[in-house]
């Protein structure tokens, strides 16, 4: 993504006990998420934790991240705000950990 947009990132910690279905998330909330945002969505990436550090055996903080991108943060209000309830209401269809959110600009 280019430098300038906004990046809203969903990251779900990895805790004791946690699921995650990443099937449905990629297959079904994923595609929920684009097209509640519409338009305003620019981008969608998403990472699986594999490991942290140190060591290098050290668990993944996060189990996934998803990243969404914006060119503003009004587009990201505009869509996200209109649409909260629904892709809220569909977290608990693949994951039983409450994510961390994060609103940054892309620098680089």
């Amino acid at each position: 993504m280019k430098k300038g947009m906004i990046k809203l990132s969903v990251l779900y910690p990895n805790v004791d006990d946690a699921t995650f279905n990443m099937d449905y998330y990629c297959d079904h909330h994923l595609p929920l998420v684009r097209s509640l945002l519409g338009d305003h969505c620019k981008g969608v990436e998403v990472e699986k934790g594999l490991a942290g550090l140190p060591p290098p055996d050290t668990p993944a903080p996060y189990i996934v991240c998803g990243h969404l991108f914006f060119d503003s943060m009004a587009d990201l209000h505009v869509s996200v705000n209109a649409n909260l309830e629904q892709m809220v209401g569909d977290i608990p269809n693949f994951t039983n950990v409450q994510p961390v959110v994060q609103i940054a600009e892309v620098v680089m």
